[in-house]
């Protein structure tokens, strides 16, 4: 079945000429003359009708970007190429911020519009992809690795909650792994064998957050053209996991207090009532106690969900564990083919466990899996290792003589960069200019400045 492609723009002869070619490549279009009539369109389909759609930026009435705004709000996962004949950089940032995926400047080159369209269409085939392969990972994918106290403590904490029905709220840092700890649960409780179910908070549009938990019935706003199933429904009998809480306006969380309360809902726009069998796991990454003191969360719903607290540790404070963690994933990468098994040096790991981690294990899995890819010898090395992090571990940090002036600072990082670099590259000038994305000229004038001796 071929991509469907919607296509707006209130010039005639280029909704023509686009929707022409991309028949001609094999793609189904529609078109619409206005932002007006591409909500009409949206609204008349299925969520999932269309694979990507073109819009011009500038229009009258609802100008690209308002219909940007109205299209991220109601279908996130639909991505929308920009189109002008005016555009500015200001307006391109302006458009990817607010989530397009690029912008095209007219008069359109034919080339650019497929080259693009192709691309955003492969990225989110490969997004929908990995939500699939995500739905279907088995319980050892979900393992929590470690052996400090701190994860010792928590994996007791786990086995205690996991058999019991009791509610809990997990907090940590970002990247510490609180949706693996709320899987856990799951994967150890009697609820096993029914949905585990998923929530940002975060992610989801003020306005479209009781649509998204609880459902709606055909026609109950705007664009609700068909039921749809909420969060809750799909989670009955099993496990709901509501992530980043904290992310939640007061007014959604009033009305999630009163669901939780009452095990019981009912679908944006309808009158019947549904009963909800769910296990409620939250988390979050803020604060929640300061939170209530400022104002911005209700202190009864932190207490209905509060019933089992459990605290997870970043990263930089269980260090002993990153050794462990670097195996795993080595092997997780290498398991399935799609990398070489390598080895890690001991300089290396010294290195990665003296680094501070602010994005907890998350970076780090990152990083693994960057040196998996780029190092091509057996073995990673210290000179292999990001150098953003080889400075600012501590044993750098802790070297005696540290230059007196931002100046010397900066050169000396400099200088240390570009031989880490060229090093990595051996000693190749072009190919290692092409890496950092410096000038060759440059590149010279910088080894020649900094003193750095190139072998011959």
């Amino acid at each position: 079945m071929p991509d469907n492609i919607l296509i707006v723009d209130d010039e005639i002869s280029i909704l023509s000429t686009l929707s022409d070619i991309l028949e001609d490549e094999g793609f189904s279009t529609a078109t619409a003359d206005s932002a007006e009539a591409g909500i009409e369109v949206l609204k008349g389909n299925h969520e999932d009708t269309f694979q990507a759609a073109l819009v011009d930026i500038w229009m009258p009435g609802i100008d690209g970007i308002e219909f940007l705004d109205w299209i991220k709000r109601r279908y996130p996962k639909l991505p929308v190429i920009m189109i002008s004949g005016h555009g500015t950089i200001e307006t391109a940032v302006k458009a990817t911020k607010k989530g397009a995926y690029d912008f095209i400047e007219k008069p359109l080159s034919i080339e650019s519009v497929l080259i693009t369209l192709n691309h955003a269409l492969k990225e989110a085939a490969l997004e929908k992809e990995n939500e699939e392969l995500k739905s279907r990972q088995k319980p050892q994918d979900f393992e929590i690795i470690g052996e400090s106290d701190q994860i010792k403590e928590v994996l007791e904490q786990i086995s205690t909650a996991a058999p019991t029905d009791s509610w809990v709220l997990i907090k940590g840092e970002n990247g510490t792994g609180k949706e693996l700890v709320a899987k856990q649960i799951h994967l150890k409780s009697k609820r096993k064998s029914r949905p585990f179910v998923e929530v940002n908070c975060a992610a989801i549009p003020e306005d479209m957050i009781e649509s998204e938990l609880f459902g709606h019935e055909k026609g109950a706003f705007p664009g609700a053209v068909k039921e749809k199933i909420g969060k809750f429904d799909q989670a009955n009998g099993g496990t709901l996991f509501l992530d980043e809480i904290g992310d939640m306006s007061l007014k959604t969380q009033s009305k999630i207090l009163r669901v939780l309360q009452e095990q019981r809902f009912e679908r944006v726009g309808g009158s019947e009532v549904f009963e909800a069998d769910i296990r409620i796991i939250a988390a979050s990454n803020k604060n929640l106690e300061e939170e209530i003191a400022q104002g911005n969360f209700r202190e009864d719903l932190f207490y209905r969900l509060n019933v089992i607290p459990i605290d997870i540790p970043p990263l930089a404070s269980r260090k002993e564990d990153i050794p462990i963690l670097i195996d795993h994933f080595i092997h997780q990468f290498s398991a399935d083919g799609a990398y070489h098994k390598k080895k890690i040096g001991k300089e290396a790991i010294k290195c990665l466990m003296g680094y501070h981690w602010p994005g907890n294990i998350r970076e780090l899995k990152n990083i693994v899996e960057r040196m998996m890819i780029m190092v091509k010898e057996k073995t990673i090395r210290l000179e292999h290792v990001p150098p953003a992090i080889r400075m600012s571990s501590e044993e750098l940090l802790q070297v005696k003589g540290l230059p007196d002036t931002f100046k010397e600072a900066r050169e000396t990082f400099e200088k240390q960069y570009i031989q880490s670099m060229l090093k990595l590259n051996n000693w190749n000038i072009s190919k290692t200019a092409e890496k950092i994305q410096v000038e060759r000229s440059n590149l010279h004038r910088k080894i020649k400045n900094l003193e750095i001796v190139v072998p011959k």
